[in-house]
C-alpha cells in the first residue's frame, strides 16, 4: 500500500511538472509572440501564436491572439476559424461574439459584422492594449483612418519599446497626405532604437519628401514661382505612389504658374489637379485666373461659380466671381488688350512697343479721304486711350478688376455728362505734329 502511494504521489508530480513545463512553453510563446508584434515581424509572431495553439487548443485567448495576428496581416478569411473557434471555448468572449454575429463566410459580410462590432470592443477593457490594436485593424478595414490612429496612439504607451505602433502611425500620417505629423511618430520610433532599420528606412523618405515641400512653400511665400515649381516636381519623384502628394504638388504648381502669369500652362495643371481633387477650391480659383489672363473669361467665370458651390461663404471667391463676372461684361464692349493685340500679362515696355507700332499706322495724317480719317481718328483715340489706361498702375488695376476707368457710367456723379480727355502727344518723341482729340 505505501509503494502504491508513493508511486501516485510520485505520477502526480510528474504530471504537474510536466503540466507546469508545458504552460511555460505556452506563456513563452505568447511572449514571443508578443514582442514580435510589437517590433513588427508579424509573421514571425503568427509562427509563435501557432505554437501556443498547438500545445493549448483549450484555450480561446491564443486563438483570439493569433486572430488579431491575421486581421493585422489583412488575412480576414484566416481569422474566421479562430474566431469561431474562441466564441466555442468561451461563448460570452464579446470581442469575438460580435465579430462572429451573421454570415462572416463573406467579405462583405465580415465588413457588416466589423463595423457592428467595432464601436464595443472597448467593453472588454480600456486599458488593453490587444483590443485597441484589433479595434483599429477593424476601423482600417472599414477606411476610417482618423478612428484607427485614434484606438492606435495609446497602445505606444499601453506597451513598452512599441516601435511597431509608432512605425505604423508614421506610415497611415505618411499615406493621408499629412507628412509633418508622419515625421514626428517616427522620430519617436528612433528615439527607442535608433538602429531600428524600419524605422530608419521610413525616417528618410519622409525627412526627404518633408523638406521638398516646406522649402517649395517657402518659395512661394518669397513669390520665387519657378523654384518653387521645380521643388514641387522633386517631391512627386520622391513620392510617386501616394497619390494625395502628387495632387497636391500639382494643385501648388498650378497656383505657381498661375500666380506667374503663365496662364496656357497653368490651365493645363490645374485641370490635372482637378481631375485629383475636384472639390478643392484653391485650385478652381487659380485655374479661374489663368482663365482670365488668357481670356477665357466664360470659363473663369464658370469655375469660380464651381467653387462657390463648395464654399458659398468664401469672400476670396465671392469677390473673384464678381471680378469674372464684370470682365466678361466688359470684353463686349472696349478691351484695352485686345485694342493694343497684347496678353493681359503684358509688361509696360510690352504695351509702349505695341501702342507705337499702333499709333503710326493709325495716324490720321496717314489717310488722304475725310472717311479714313474720321475711322484713323477712332482707332487712334482708342489706341492712345489703352496705352493711357494700362501705362498708369491704378487704372489697369481697376480695368483687370471688370471696371473701365474711362467709361463716363464709371465716372463720380454717374452718366450726366461724359468725360472729357484732350491731349496732345507724339508719340515717337520727334517730329512736328500736334494733333488734338476729344474722348467721347
Amino acid at each position: 500500500m505505501a509503494l502504491f502511494l508513493k508511486t501516485l504521489v510520485f505520477s502526480l508530480s510528474t504530471a504537474q511538472g510536466l503540466l507546469a513545463a508545458g504552460q511555460a512553453e505556452i506563456e513563452n510563446h505568447l511572449e514571443m509572440g508578443r514582442k514580435l508584434l510589437a517590433a513588427g515581424q508579424l509573421a514571425e509572431a503568427l509562427s509563435h501564436y501557432h505554437s501556443a495553439v498547438e500545445n493549448d487548443p483549450k484555450n480561446y485567448l491564443t486563438y483570439y491572439k493569433r486572430a488579431t495576428i491575421y486581421l493585422a496581416m489583412g488575412k480576414f478569411k484566416s481569422a474566421l476559424p479562430d474566431l469561431s473557434k474562441a466564441i466555442e471555448l468561451k461563448p460570452d468572449f464579446l470581442a469575438v461574439s460580435l465579430l462572429k454575429e451573421g454570415n462572416c463566410s463573406r467579405a462583405e459580410g465580415l465588413n457588416f459584422q466589423i463595423s457592428q462590432a467595432t464601436p464595443m470592443l472597448p467593453q472588454i477593457s480600456p486599458w488593453d492594449p490587444e483590443a485597441k490594436e484589433l479595434r483599429s485593424e477593424c476601423y482600417l478595414y472599414l477606411g476610417n483612418y482618423d478612428k484607427a490612429i485614434m484606438d492606435l496612439k495609446p497602445t505606444t504607451k499601453l506597451r513598452n519599446d512599441n516601435r511597431a505602433a509608432f512605425l505604423k502611425l508614421s506610415k497611415l500620417y505618411y499615406n493621408l497626405g499629412e507628412h509633418e505629423e508622419s515625421l514626428n511618430q517616427v522620430r519617436e520610433c528612433l528615439k527607442l532604437d535608433q538602429d531600428d532599420k524600419n524605422c530608419f528606412s521610413h525616417y528618410k523618405q519622409v525627412k526627404k519628401l518633408s523638406k521638398q515641400l516646406e522649402t517649395a512653400e517657402e518659395h512661394v511665400k518669397a513669390h520665387r514661382y519657378e523654384d518653387a515649381i521645380e521643388k514641387y516636381k522633386a517631391a512627386m519623384k520622391t513620392e510617386p505612389n501616394v497619390e494625395i502628394y502628387t495632387s497636391k504638388a500639382k494643385g501648388r504648381i498650378c497656383h505657381c504658374l498661375s500666380k506667374n502669369k503663365q496662364p496656357r500652362e497653368a490651365i493645363d495643371i490645374c485641370t490635372e489637379a482637378h481631375q485629383l481633387d475636384p472639390r478643392n477650391i484653391f485650385i478652381l480659383r487659380d485655374r479661374a485666373e489663368a482663365y482670365i489672363l488668357n481670356e477665357e473669361l466664360e470659363k473663369a467665370v464658370e469655375d469660380y461659380q464651381e467653387a462657390k458651390e463648395f464654399d458659398s461663404e468664401n469672400e476670396e471667391l465671392k469677390e473673384g466671381l464678381e471680378k469674372a463676372q464684370k470682365l466678361l461684361k466688359q470684353s463686349k464692349k472696349r478691351d484695352y488688350y485686345k485694342i493694343l493685340g497684347i496678353r493681359r500679362n503684358a509688361n509696360k515696355q510690352e504695351i509702349i512697343k505695341a501702342y507705337r507700332k499702333l499709333a503710326q499706322q493709325w495716324h490720321p495724317d496717314n489717310f488722304q479721304s475725310e472717311d479714313e480719317k474720321k475711322e484713323a481718328e477712332k482707332k487712334f483715340i482708342d489706341i492712345a486711350a489703352a496705352k493711357e489706361v494700362l501705362t498708369d498702375p491704378e487704372m489697369r488695376q481697376k480695368f483687370d478688376s471688370g471696371e473701365d476707368p474711362l467709361d463716363p457710367e464709371n465716372q463720380q456723379g454717374g452718366g450726366g455728362h461724359q468725360h472729357q480727355w484732350p491731349f496732345e502727344f507724339n508719340p515717337f518723341g520727334t517730329g512736328n505734329f500736334h494733333f488734338k482729340f476729344h474722348f467721347n
